[in-house]
């Protein structure tokens, strides 16, 4: 049963504790709130402030797993506040680990403060959680994906169209570094696992992906160095930092270009031309 007293509390006094840079939003010079605004909160949970106000008053309808986890994400919470809040309302919290798409507090504060740099948030399927606005003017909004489409492994077999930007050239290697990556993952998940799914998936649908599966390779990494094709700015050279949430087995990525160098005059050009031709 949903503690509407306790929930509302609770919502209100997570609200209060955040500031505006927590969440990378501006501070502004005649802010006088405590914390930050429900409007923002709202926002940030992508639903409407309206229906966020209602469960800070004690009223509304019983939130759903979904806007739950909404919530969650948009306050920033841990995984046991994340858990509290599910109680508060009356369910079940998501389970934790692997299969958790709950990105951790530290994770999104490093993420907020990435705007001007193409960045996202993956977990270990390669399903795009979270990205920056630049992360998405690199390589399109790949957070919308649902289904088995959400891996990124999964789009390289499936859709030509997951292919288009990268360099044709490094197309092989990639093959072989998905295949290799995902049959560690079962391993390391077992044959009930999503993962496990994935590969059956692969297995009846990509004559690639059975031959490179049938290699049973182990052990093939990204390269540092990525080589991209962007529709607007052409070929970009880009390096790719990765920082490892091990609780939760999440990564963020992050693309950068070396000072001085063309990809990096090609990446101040994107910052300019955003999303507007990859909508």
């Amino acid at each position: 049963m949903i503690d509407r007293a306790g929930l509302a509390e609770f919502l209100r006094n997570r609200r209060e504790a955040l500031q505006p840079e927590d969440v990378g939003l501006p501070r502004g010079s005649r802010r006088r709130t405590t914390g930050l605004r429900r409007e923002e909160v709202a926002s940030l949970c992508n639903m409407s402030t309206d229906y966020y106000a209602r469960l800070e008053r004690e009223r509304g309808p019983q939130p759903s797993n979904q806007m739950l986890a909404s919530i969650a994400q948009g306050l920033h919470l841990s995984l046991d506040e994340r858990d509290h809040l599910f109680r508060l309302a009356g369910h079940n919290p998501p389970a934790r680990g692997a299969s958790s798409d709950h990105i951790s507090p530290g994770l999104l504060r490093v993420l907020d403060r990435l705007n001007d740099t193409p960045a996202e948030i993956v977990t270990e399927l390669g399903e795009t959680l979270r990205q920056t606005p630049m992360g998405v003017a690199l390589t399109g909004d790949t957070t919308r994906y649902t289904g088995p489409a959400r891996s990124t492994g999964y789009r390289w077999f499936t859709d030509p169209a997951a292919r288009r930007i990268h360099a044709p050239e490094d197309h092989p290697f990639l093959s072989r570094m998905y295949a290799s990556g995902l049959r560690e993952i079962v391993t390391l998940r077992g044959p009930d696992s999503r993962a496990a799914h994935l590969a059956d998936l692969l297995l009846a649908c990509s004559d690639e992906f059975r031959q490179v599966w049938a290699d049973h390779e182990i052990g093939i990494r990204p390269h540092e160095v990525k080589h991209f094709v962007h529709p607007e700015v052409g070929a970009l050279e880009l390096t790719c930092q990765r920082l490892v949430d091990p609780g939760q087995a999440h990564s963020l990525l992050v693309y950068t270009a070396v000072p001085g160098s063309e990809s990096y005059e090609k990446l101040q050009v994107l910052s300019v031309i955003g999303t507007q031709t990859l909508r």
